[in-house]
């Protein structure tokens, strides 16, 4: 009965390669179909880049051990096949002692393994989402507001603010002060870099900056509820010409903004429109952040 099993053994290893084979094909044509859509590895940032180059080069490493490993199944497969004529494999008790077997399945998994995590503590810290941007340009702050379900930007030193749009120069570092006046959330534009969380009565930090012009779809990469799938905007890297005159045309927006019409602005809604407005209270991102804080007795 087993030997009559074993006649299908060459058949599943064909069938099992041919698999493989179509599935690591299938790979890069999915890659160059929808490049437009998997932004993580078209990167348009130098954050974003140094993240995709390093997963690259954690699963290239990690191959090492993983190619091996399917070769190596259907070459033993084959060998102690008892329908392979040529076989003169023996059934050999002592090579579980065999320290040369040992250093393969055991040594070169541990070798491997401590390279990536010295890599991926290196490039951590370099990566620092707190860490600024080395550039010849001045960097530029733009605040953050994660509410249900959108997202407010604020421009302080433009005295402009606006909703599920966002733009800034290119080659300019941009730094991101987040916060949230709604469940935690986080943000995200994958073509410039990672996320980071907006959290109430906190205020994280991120340095990113675009390498060329374009428009970038941004998200919350954290379920909030409800309208957390209309929870996007978009992210416009232009010429410092075109910015400076679209801030220009934005500061005389007929909507303004104060922290009274932030509180209205702030109640729950869902697929909101980009709006944009000047900027009267220049505090705002500070009084989002203090609201939730506990005030002392008397106050």
């Amino acid at each position: 009965m087993l030997k009559k099993g074993a006649r299908f053994v060459p058949f599943l290893l064909l069938f099992a390669g041919l698999i493989l084979f179509i599935t690591l094909l299938m790979q890069p044509l999915s890659v160059i179909k929808f490049r437009n859509e998997i932004s993580v590895l078209f990167p348009k940032g130098i954050i974003a880049l140094e993240e995709r180059n390093l997963l690259l080069v954690i699963q290239a490493i990690m191959l090492l051990v993983i190619l091996p490993v399917y070769v190596f199944t259907f070459i033993f497969s084959w060998k102690y096949s008892a329908q392979n004529p040529k076989s003169d494999a023996k059934y050999d008790p002592d090579l579980v002692d065999s320290y040369l077997a040992e250093f393969f399945w055991w040594g070169i998994p541990i070798a491997l393994t401590i390279i990536v995590a010295v890599l991926t503590w290196i490039k951590t810290y370099e990566l620092d989402p707190y860490k600024p941007i080395v550039s010849d340009k001045k960097t530029q702050t733009i605040q953050v507001v994660a509410l249900q379900w959108k997202w407010l930007f604020i421009y302080p030193e433009e005295n402009i603010a606006t909703v599920n749009f966002v733009q800034f120069p290119e080659k300019v570092p941009i730094h991101f002060e987040i916060t949230a006046d709604a469940p935690m959330n986080s943000f995200w534009i994958p073509h410039l870099g990672g996320q980071i969380y907006a959290m109430p009565k906190m205020k994280t930090e991120l340095h990113l900056i675009a390498d060329e012009a374009g428009e970038f779809p941004g998200s919350s990469a954290n379920m909030s509820g409800e309208g957390f799938s209309g929870m996007r905007f978009i992210a416009k890297a232009s010429s410092e010409e075109e910015y400076h005159k679209w801030v220009e045309t934005a500061k005389k927006s007929s909507n303004e903004l104060n922290f009274k019409g932030y509180n209205e602005l702030a109640k729950p809604s869902q697929n909101n429109p980009v709006e944009i407005y000047q900027l009267k209270d220049n505090d705002l991102f500070n009084q989002v952040l203090m609201k939730f804080m506990p005030k002392e007795k008397g106050k």
